[in-house]
């Protein structure tokens, strides 16, 4: 695997984000669910603020170098053995991937306002 400099590996964070963004299904309020789930139901386990508790943190920076596609399947598919649960009753592959983007690039605090 290439060494990337902090630069190039944000740039690359910002693609992934945008491209995971473009493949959610739904409407601006089904974003707004999945915010508050992760916020609400992620963060019981991972700290509300998603810097740690009894799950790992979220934050960019813990995440930097976990693939997109990896962290995807831990949200839909869970990790056997460890108390971090599948999520595929409650978010589709492809939102389980616009979550993990949206990890990487720093979760959003609050749901997106509505337009």
């Amino acid at each position: 695997m290439p060494a990337f400099t902090r630069p190039a590996m944000l740039l690359i964070c910002a693609l992934a984000c945008a491209g995971a963004a473009a493949q959610v299904p739904g409407t601006p309020e089904r974003q707004r669910e999945l915010v508050r789930m992760v916020r609400q139901d992620c963060g019981s386990c991972h700290g509300m603020h998603l810097t740690g508790g009894l799950g790992p943190p979220l934050t960019p920076a813990a995440l930097a170098d976990k693939p997109v596609e990896s962290m995807a399947a831990t949200i839909f598919h869970g990790r056997p053995g460890t108390p971090m649960p599948p999520w595929r009753t409650f978010v589709t592959e492809a939102e389980a991937l616009w979550i993990a983007g949206q990890l990487l690039g720093g979760f959003p605090q609050s749901p997106p306002s509505k337009p």
